[in-house]
């Protein structure tokens, strides 16, 4: 007498597998058609309405979860300095960089300028809605 897997080993599993060999596109379609013509006109239009409206929700949260990457690294190169440098070196490397500190300084200016306008437009039409 057998106990344990061994005894569950005897059945063939190929009688589960003919379980997807009975199923039929084209007997598929034919339910379809049989279940669609015992329905009556107003079902059917309920039909396509439910439809539309879940394809248009699962559409819109698909495309409203893309959005663009916004980081855009920012790579800063440290320069190496002597350490025996003289202060008048050292000045005179200041006044190099200077305009492309002033440049950067002024370019992010303009940009806070520009995000402090969009929010005032934004508060003048809320001011104007009366919120």
């Amino acid at each position: 007498m057998r106990v344990g897997l061994a005894a569950a080993g005897r059945t063939s599993y190929i009688r589960e597998m003919q379980f997807f060999s009975r199923m039929s596109p084209v007997r598929a379609y034919r339910d379809l058609r049989f279940f669609l013509n015992q329905r009556q006109p107003y079902e059917l239009w309920f039909l396509v309405l439910a439809v539309v409206i879940t394809s248009t929700l699962i559409w819109a949260f698909a495309h409203d979860s893309y959005f663009e990457k916004e980081y855009k690294p920012n790579i800063i190169y440290v320069q190496q300095y002597r350490l025996d440098r003289t202060d008048a070196q050292i000045i005179a490397q200041q006044k190099i960089d200077q305009p492309a500190i002033d440049a950067a300084r002024a370019k992010q200016a303009a940009r806070e300028e520009k995000l402090r306008q969009s929010f005032k437009k934004m508060d003048d039409a809320m001011n104007r809605l009366g919120l």
